[in-house]
């Protein structure tokens, strides 16, 4: 499945990105709910990714640049798309969007941090480890990043 990407502010996607994080981050992983929505959604860029009917079936969010060791980063966060909908390419085009508005902004480099279980997806992106993993709401993660 290709999936429709669409880039949104907050108030735009809001309820459709904020219902597929709680089903994939509150109830499938069991995240408190109290961490999953923060102060940086407002500000970030959106994605949806939506079938050929329209159903909204996966997100992802682009926060505002940062300097980053002199250079212009983005990060991308948030990367959620529905159990049913996983193994169909929707990750992909919501990665692949992302990492394009970041890239037309100006972006030199885009940082994520993954589910460990992901590393080997942002991988196959031109992700590279860096760090050591880490515990982020019981889940393990690790940084990764790459330049545009």
């Amino acid at each position: 499945m290709k999936p429709d990407i669409e880039l949104h502010d907050w108030p735009a996607a809001r309820r459709e990105a904020s219902t597929i994080r709680y089903r994939v981050f509150v109830e499938e992983q069991h995240v408190p709910a109290v961490l999953e929505l923060d102060a940086h959604d407002p500000v970030c860029l959106h994605a949806l990714a939506r079938t050929a009917d329209g159903y909204a079936v996966g997100t992802g969010r682009l926060l505002p640049a940062t300097a980053h060791a002199g250079l212009v980063c983005g990060h991308i966060g948030r990367m959620a798309v529905l159990r049913e909908w996983r193994g169909q390419g929707v990750g992909a085009a919501l990665l692949s969007a992302l990492m394009e508005a970041a890239r037309r902004r100006g972006d030199a480099e885009i940082v994520l941090s993954a589910q460990t279980h992901a590393v080997g997806f942002y991988a196959s992106f031109g992700f590279a480890q860096m760090g050591e993993t880490y515990i982020e709401a019981g889940i393990p993660h690790q940084d990764m990043r790459k330049s545009l």
